[in-house]
């Protein structure tokens, strides 16, 4: 997440980074849009302000593109996230199975008021 209160955490370093620093980085990358996401979303359902709520469930869907896209710069640094990922995606297939859930993406989204 950004540390905006420490005055040297944008300072550049005096050398590139490693491969394996980069990843580290756009992992962060990635963790500081779902925090947007987050913060902007809690914004929208906290007002009643049509216009403001309208403009920030914009912007967080912009900041899950973002997210798309750091991801897909970790698959091709990485070579191997989408596998774990798909991983992930099989265990809670399964889960859902063994709970007999029907949830889907349409029964519950981001920015609707259904929990």
């Amino acid at each position: 997440m950004p540390e905006f209160v420490n005055p040297f955490s944008g300072v550049v370093p005096d050398r590139k980074m490693t491969k394996q620093e980069l990843i580290r980085a756009i992992r962060l990358n990635l963790a500081a849009e779902h925090e947007a996401i987050h913060l902007y979303m809690a914004h929208a359902e906290a007002t009643d302000h049509p216009l403001a709520r309208k403009v920030l469930i914009d912007v967080a869907n912009e900041e899950r593109e973002h997210a798309g896209e750091f991801m897909q710069l970790l698959q091709i640094l990485t070579g191997d996230e989408e596998e774990w990922l798909a991983h992930g995606v099989q265990e809670v297939k399964e889960l859902q199975e063994e709970l007999g859930t029907s949830e889907t993406p349409d029964t519950f989204t981001v920015g609707s008021t259904k929990s």
